[in-house]
């Protein structure tokens, strides 16, 4: 799996002006699931999320994570993560998981992500959303369960 995580002092995401998710400060996870992907992997990219130590601490060092400061997680799905931009001028997308097997994991990553005890607000798959953030810091993390 890969996740693009940004802190953020808050965020939304909707469909159609319809408001699906939002939250305050905390974490927003753009994830896609890919080729081969595994619950497994889900579930360990979930943990280390919630431990991830990118939150200021009291002497405004990176040493909290959203776990520690009761923050909460956008997740939203990003197929396009899975980008291949190594020929050519289009990106290809093969390396994604097929629709439904990338939907099924979203969402499980999700529910392992509130099973870490962080309140989690998601966006619709396949959805063409429209997502607002302000990002804190900034700061922007890129995670791959194939590192």
């Amino acid at each position: 799996m890969r996740a693009l995580i940004q802190r953020v002092s808050e965020a939304s995401v909707t469909v159609d002006g319809e408001g699906l998710g939002e939250i305050g400060a905390g974490l927003l996870i753009l994830i896609c699931a890919m080729q081969g992907d595994t619950e497994a992997q889900a579930d360990k990219l979930a943990a280390k999320i919630a431990k991830l130590r990118i939150f200021k601490d009291d002497e405004g060092r990176m040493n909290r994570s959203v776990a520690d400061t009761g923050g909460s997680a956008l997740v939203v799905s990003q197929f396009t993560l899975a980008a291949d931009t190594s020929r050519g001028n289009r990106p290809g997308f093969s390396t994604a998981a097929a629709p439904d097997e990338g939907n099924r994991l979203y969402d499980y990553f999700a529910d392992q992500m509130a099973a870490q005890g962080i309140p989690v607000a998601k966006g619709r798959f396949g959805a063409d959303m429209k997502v607002r953030l302000l990002n804190d810091g900034p700061v922007t993390i890129w995670m791959d369960t194939a590192d």
